[in-house]
């Protein structure tokens, strides 16, 4: 509360206030300090009301209302507290004490409940869960008194008599096998759930807790891809390649339809719309209206129609091979595979545009996600979309340059405003003191389909230079008699680039790429198979720009550089993917991989093949997939990062396998595992350690995800307990351990609860 800090010198007489004011004020002065300290006095007496409650409290008082409660400070939020930086900030701030303590009193009364479980995964982790209880589930002799009585009640009373006999003719129950929606009998398993090696599911004390880490990401009327030998097959997937759907969450009712198909399982069905999961031919061709249709899991639009596609005309079908031939308006939708077949003779005329939901880890790439606005505020925006002035981006680059010469607009932003497709050949050139920024709008994902438009040179995104005017000084991005012109920049941001990669040449200044995608090998096979594994994604042809990149996926690097009289060119890589689609490959280096004549600045990213440079300033964080080569080991450092053995670096602080082996070396000093056995030990520790990916084909749903059997010298190699690689800011170890204490403390009482991860 804010108060008269002269409130006390009002309420002295008259004639003292008129005789301080001669002399200068000091008794006024003396009371105003007074005042103040009253103040925070009455301050604190006043909070001492509010310390009472947990909503009001101070935050030194909140550890002191938990112990009352019994609340236990979780292991994950001391981590990411202590971590720093705006990702261990959010998570820190999701696992905030204040909410948590509040919750602690009712948590424990919900205790034991499979519910509370669910809720704690969304709490602690941030991620959706169901809770099973396999004791439920154990195969077990019935008596024979079940089956007395009508149909009905023998059906109630199997549901209720725990785990089911599978019954082969039900193939909506089969399908759900092994899933989190799994209900027939097991036989009960030796491995507890606990277990670190072999994790046994089905045993009496057994409670899991099914995760799905992957998040949907959605894609709103956007060009689905046809195939090229036929006009009537269709991908939801602009890149051609087989994409699975997920569902979007909270789209089914809590119950079941009556009359279904699936029957006893169909309140089982019906959970899956509360999580991502991923949707199966059969639960779709059942609860088809749940899915399909606008602000659904998807939609599918033809020609010029303005509403989707009924949902009388829509069937559900294996389209493996294109072997099923749909009749007469017909459309079928396979969501295992992301394809639709039309009928031969009614194939769309004017294009399909598609509505659905993919999954992926984190924010990355070119997505529908909300990004951080950082352009100039003053800068002029061109809106490129339908309803807007221009229809393709070079219209609004055109206008820009002409824009620029006549009215002195040196700074731009050509803003796409929804998730099209444009084919064009773009060249944007720069002079000194100009900047373009190419974006997406909020909510959209644009895509660059980069064609074959000339057979006599190269087809790609061309960034270029414009070389500056006057005397000497102007080479450097001046002019004679003023101060420096900064030379011209570049950003991409929210884009799916395909087709072809991006060159950059001549005097540009920097080239800024943030949550973009470059599809490495320029476009993908059906099943995500890069179609052009060596070729470059961005090259850097006789130019300093400095390039930066941040949470985005691409393919490799390409750097063309004259040597002689120059700076290396500097890379900054951040919270990306850098794929060579193999390990064998060059993701940085010069031409016939040679050193790529660049100094490369690379945190908390995940690089799938060989790095030969110039030098390595910094890397921290990251995983090298592949050999690494650098001109000058003298500069620079590596830092808590996985670099294969047989690499050459600036030096090393804390990276594996080099920490693993010398914790091997320590041992065989102090006595504790033979000398002889070291040269055999190292071995073995490099073949353990070497990282383990779910996938590591762009387009796969778990794309650069580190494996549930990866070493924990890699899954919490980071100096603060994260994984090494792009997804280090999902603090994935710590929401683990988070979820696994509370488990212990709420998981229903003589029961083991284990966390089962779905994705």
């Amino acid at each position: 509360m804010t108060r008269d800090p002269d409130r006390l010198f009002g309420l002295l007489p008259r004639y003292i206030q008129r005789r301080d004011a001669e002399t200068g004020g000091p008794l006024q002065a003396l009371l105003a300090v007074i005042a103040e300290q009253a103040d925070i006095i009455g301050s604190d007496l006043e909070q001492l009301y509010d310390n009472w409650f947990i909503e009001t409290c101070a935050d030194w008082a909140v550890p002191y209302i938990g112990d009352l409660v019994g609340y236990q400070i979780l292991r994950g939020y001391a981590e990411a507290a202590a971590a720093g930086g705006p990702a261990a900030a959010a998570l820190a701030a999701q696992l905030a004490p204040r909410r948590d303590v509040a919750d602690t009193i009712t948590n424990h009364r919900r205790k034991g409940t499979l519910a509370l479980l669910q809720d704690l995964s969304a709490d602690v982790a941030g991620w959706p869960a169901r809770a099973v209880e396999f004791d439920r589930l154990l195969a077990r002799t019935q008596p024979v008194r079940l089956y007395s009585g009508d149909a009905a009640a023998i059906a109630r009373r199997l549901r209720t008599a725990g785990g089911r006999l599978a019954n082969l003719r039900q193939g909506a129950a089969l399908d759900l096998l092994d899933s989190p929606f799994d209900e027939i009998a097991r036989t009960a398993e030796a491995p507890r759930i606990t277990s670190a090696r072999r994790q046994g599911r089905y045993g009496p004390p057994a409670v899991g807790l099914f995760v799905w880490r992957l998040k949907p990401y959605s894609i709103s009327r956007a060009p689905a891809y046809c195939i090229d030998r036929a006009r009537n097959q269709f991908t939801f997937s602009i890149l051609g390649n087989d994409a699975p759907l997920v569902v979007k969450p909270l789209d089914l009712p809590v119950s079941g339809r009556a009359g279904s198909s699936t029957g006893h399982i169909t309140e089982q069905i019906a959970s899956i719309g509360n999580v991502p999961a991923f949707i199966s031919r059969r639960i779709l061709a059942d609860r088809l209206a749940d899915f399909y249709g606008p602000a659904k899991s998807l939609a599918i639009w033809r020609d010029d129609q303005t509403d989707p596609i009924p949902l009388a005309d829509v069937v559900v079908a294996d389209l493996t091979g294109w072997t099923y031939r749909p009749r007469r308006h017909q459309v079928v939708v396979d969501p295992e595979l992301g394809r639709i077949a039309f009928g031969a003779r009614h194939a769309p005329e004017l294009g399909v545009w598609v509505s659905y939901q993919y999954a992926f880890s984190d924010d990355m790439g070119g997505g529908e996600y909300p990004r951080p606005a950082a352009a100039n505020p003053a800068a002029k925006v061109y809106l490129v979309g339908p309803g807007h002035q221009f229809q393709r981006i070079n219209q609004a680059y055109e206008q820009w340059k002409q824009d620029n010469a006549t009215g002195g607009q040196p700074e731009a932003v050509i803003e796409i405003t929804h998730s099209g497709a444009y084919q064009e050949q773009i060249e944007f050139a720069v002079a000194p003191g100009e900047r373009l920024e190419l974006r997406a709008a909020d909510g959209t994902r644009p895509v660059l389909r980069l064609l074959d438009w000339y057979s006599n040179r190269p087809d790609a995104l061309q960034i270029r230079g414009i070389e500056p005017s006057g005397s000497d000084d102007a080479q450097d991005g001046g002019t004679s008699g003023g101060p420096p012109i900064p030379l011209g920049r570049v950003v991409l941001d929210g884009l799916l680039i395909t087709g072809r990669g991006i060159n950059v040449t001549g005097p540009v200044g920097s080239v800024v790429i943030r949550h973009c995608t470059l599809v490495p090998g320029w476009s993908l096979e059906s099943r995500c198979q890069p179609a052009h594994p060596e070729e470059p994604s961005v090259v850097l042809e006789r130019t300093a720009a400095c390039l930066e990149i941040s949470r985005s996926i691409l393919g490799t690097i390409l750097v063309i550089a004259d040597e002689a009289g120059a700076d290396p060119v500097p890379v900054y890589i951040s919270d990306s993917i850098l794929d060579a689609t193999a390990p064998d490959q060059q993701a940085l280096s010069g031409p016939d991989c040679e050193f790529g004549y660049v100094t490369l600045h690379a945190c908390r990213t995940t690089v799938i093949g060989e790095v030969h440079a110039h030098a390595i300033q910094i890397a921290d964080s990251c995983i090298f997939d592949g050999c690494v080569r650098v001109a000058r080991r003298g500069a620079g450092c590596v830092r808590f990062c996985y670099v294969p053995p047989g690499s050459r670096t600036p030096r090393r602080y804390h990276c594996q396998p080099d920490q693993a082996w010398a914790d091997l070396r320590d041992q065989a000093e102090r006595g504790l595992i033979d000398i002889a056995d070291l040269p055999a030990l190292r071995a073995l520790a490099a073949t353990r350690i070497r990282p383990e990916f779910t996938s590591v084909r762009y387009g796969t749903p778990a794309y650069g995800q580190l494996a549930t059997g990866c070493a924990t010298e890699i899954t919490r190699g980071a100096d603060d307990g994260s994984e090494l690689g792009a997804f280090h800011d999902l603090f994935q170890p710590q929401r683990e351990d988070n979820l696994s204490e509370r488990l212990a403390e709420f998981s229903p009482a003589a029961t083991d609860a284990g966390i089962i991860y779905v994705t």
